[in-house]
């Protein structure tokens, strides 16, 4: 949630000529329609039950993933993500968080909560991400994430 996951993900993807799978995009269009509209049409239950389906294409080997905020969260997803993937935390400040994603309407999970709520998320969600493999600084600009996230790639 607002740590840079697409577009640092598409960079490195780029600069390392590997396949990338946004899974946010995967999700939106096996169901036809945003994530927004999903989440006020079916529910949350039913956005996740579809990302869990897709995970497994979005891991692909050799190819770059940019996976949602609550991706990890599930046991069953946190497993697949460590059994097939070199996993990075891209840890961004709860500043550089909310001034990245305050007012923007097409994050479901964002919309309707007020800035004490998602930073009781983020510190919900944050003992999973310190499980990734690595860390990188995502307060930084995201050229220099994906510079540091392609050395990892290269290493």
């Amino acid at each position: 949630m607002g740590s840079g996951k697409t577009v640092v993900g598409g960079l490195v993807a780029d600069h390392a000529h590997a396949p990338f799978f946004d899974l946010d995009l995967m999700i939106e269009n096996e169901a036809g329609m945003a994530i927004s509209d999903m989440f006020a049409t079916q529910s949350e239950e039913a956005f996740r039950a579809l990302e869990s389906s897709l995970l497994p294409e979005a891991l692909k080997p050799g190819a770059v993933a940019a996976l949602g905020g609550g991706t990890p969260v599930p046991d069953s997803n946190w497993r697949l993500i460590q059994e097939r993937s070199v996993s990075v935390y891209l840890e961004a400040s709860f500043e550089a968080i909310w001034s990245r994603i305050r007012g923007f309407t097409n994050r479901p999970v964002a919309a309707g909560r007020n800035r004490e709520q998602l930073h009781a998320l983020l510190d919900e969600r944050r003992p999973r991400y310190e499980q990734a493999d690595h860390r990188v600084d995502a307060d930084q600009s995201l050229d220099a994430v994906a510079a540091e996230v392609l050395k990892l790639w290269s290493g």
